[in-house]
């Protein structure tokens, strides 16, 4: 079974989603280059979140089961639109700054590195999209 997430557009380039299970709600609005007011996350800032989101809970799922700290690791993702042949992303730059990663040996950096890049986002984006990943132990 599917998970239901219902979208109605509110106008003015704005739309309402709701998560079925949960009922939370966000909001989109189009980016100020594309004639939006750029109030909300847009569209494609919702991929660009959902990479982020899904590389460091997995890497979360990884952590819990090999008991590993790494409560407060950061990702950051820059989004980078192109024009041509058509208005897509084009690159998602991302930088995960992984907390208490001094005291993590190489087999356990290796293996929270392999787990972010199964995370079915990254596995998802068509291959065009470049996605370079970049992991800091802090």
């Amino acid at each position: 079974m599917g998970v239901p997430i219902d979208i109605t557009y509110t106008g003015d380039l704005h739309c309402e989603a709701v998560h079925g299970p949960s009922k939370t709600k966000l909001f989109t609005d189009a980016p100020v280059d594309n004639g939006g007011k750029g109030e909300s996350f847009s569209p494609t800032d919702l991929v660009a979140t959902a990479l982020g989101a899904c590389m460091v809970t997995i890497m979360g799922i990884v952590a819990k089961r090999d008991r590993l700290a790494i409560e407060g690791t950061e990702v950051h993702v820059e989004k980078e639109m192109v024009q041509q042949p058509e208005r897509r992303i084009g690159t998602l730059r991302v930088k995960i700054t992984v907390k208490g990663g001094k005291e993590l040996d190489q087999a356990h950096r290796d293996k929270l590195e392999r787990a972010a890049h199964t995370c079915p986002v990254h596995k998802s984006l068509h291959p065009d999209i470049q996605t370079p990943i970049e992991f800091i132990y802090a």
